[in-house]
């Protein structure tokens, strides 16, 4: 019996995540979960799953709950969440946070002793670094969620990584993989967040249509299989069967497919080395897809994947400035505010006038964090300006 303290319970990979320890209930429990603001989710999921012990963004949704469920242990903030990550009595924690609001909860997990099934990209985009020593340091395992990370992770088992060629990670695209530069400067946030094949939160759907997520992925994967960046290619896969590929040295490439279900990667980092059953309503046909098609991609079109490259090779805080910004000018552009093409002139600037820092503790990541969003919101109003 596993053990399971939930981060992002009312998101897409938090509900996901619920419904495989509710698949499985000999093998997962839920010791405790945090949610934002959805307090409805929240009542929803303790009716399912009545722990003891979860964590609300606002202390005054924190002050109605202890009122409403005498006993229930509420924390709330980003300490909150932290809180969570800190309990001992638990085994993995799951983070589906979004943003770099992951990064302590992870970090703190780490410290407790606790292996985590990682979600949130951002903790290593931002401090991949530090995780990797903290991760060394404390002796825990750290699984990949993400889809393109779970295949890779799939592929390299029963290989050696001193055999690995490249890794090949798979994009489908997004919304707009076919749209002109010209076409792109005309799109809305409503076009954006019809992605084509995967059901995601709103700011991830965003970072997948300006190829922003794919970036963040490449850094990801550095970080996860200690490879080069120049050892890992993005492949162009509109249908999104293929999550991702390894080639070896003798030019064998090995593939991970799946239907565009993120339960699969989901369970699969809890149960590694282990395959357990899972509920699919649609799983995989070949002989439905019929055809599969790769390309590659159009960094001209999409310069955020070639300036993910740059920061991650040049290091230090570029990648946390470069995920600061992106996250401003993302929400920037939900709410009307920006046109879609300010979000990569923002996010490229911030990455080009950063002073650039080594990251050697926490305080470097916020320090760089809190730089890049007070240069994007300040972008941010001279669009809006002009």
């Amino acid at each position: 019996m596993k053990r399971i303290v939930l981060l992002g319970a009312s998101g897409s990979i938090g509900i996901q995540t619920l419904d495989v320890i509710q698949q499985h209930p000999d093998r997962f429990s839920l010791t405790a979960f945090g949610v934002g603001r959805n307090i409805d989710a929240l009542r929803k999921i303790l009716k399912q799953f009545p722990v003891d012990t979860v964590s609300v963004e606002e202390e005054s949704d924190a002050v109605l709950l202890r009122r409403e469920y005498p006993g229930l242990i509420v924390f709330s903030g980003p300490d909150g969440l932290c809180s969570l990550a800190d309990l001992d009595d638990y085994d993995v924690l799951v983070n589906a946070l979004v943003g770099f609001a992951g990064f302590m909860p992870t970090m703190t997990a780490i410290k407790a002793h606790h292996d985590i099934a990682l979600a949130n990209k951002e903790t290593l985009v931002v401090g991949g670094v530090l995780i990797k020593q903290a991760i060394k340091e404390y002796g825990v395992s750290l699984y990949p969620i993400d889809s393109e990370h779970s295949a890779i992770f799939q592929c390299l088992q029963g290989n050696r990584m001193s055999q690995v060629s490249r890794l090949l990670i798979t994009c489908s695209g997004g919304a707009f993989r076919s749209k002109t530069r010209d076409e792109l400067s005309q799109v809305t946030p409503e076009m954006a967040l019809a992605h084509p094949t995967w059901s995601m939160g709103p700011k991830i759907t965003i970072d997948c249509a300006d190829l922003m997520n794919k970036g963040f992925e490449v850094t990801e994967a550095h970080w996860l299989f200690d490879i080069p960046y120049d050892r890992i290619q993005v492949v162009m896969h509109r249908e999104s069967v293929v999550h991702s590929m390894v080639e070896y040295q003798d030019h064998s490439i090995i593939a991970q497919l799946g239907a565009p279900d993120m339960r699969l990667p989901i369970q699969y980092a809890l149960t590694w080395p282990e395959r357990l059953p899972l509920q699919e309503d649609h799983p995989l046909n070949l002989l439905e897809i019929g055809t599969l098609h790769f390309d590659a991609p159009d960094t001209e079109r999409f310069p955020l994947l070639k300036l993910a490259y740059e920061a991650g090779e040049k290091g230090g805080n570029l990648d946390a400035v470069m995920n600061g910004a992106n996250e401003v000018a993302n929400l920037a552009f939900r709410n009307h505010e920006i046109p879609f093409l300010s979000i990569e002139r923002i996010i490229t600037d911030a990455v080009h006038q950063a002073p650039f820092h080594e990251v050697t503790c926490i305080e470097d990541l916020i320090e760089a964090d809190r730089w890049s969003r007070e240069f994007a919101a300040e972008e941010v109003q001279r669009d809006k300006e002009n």
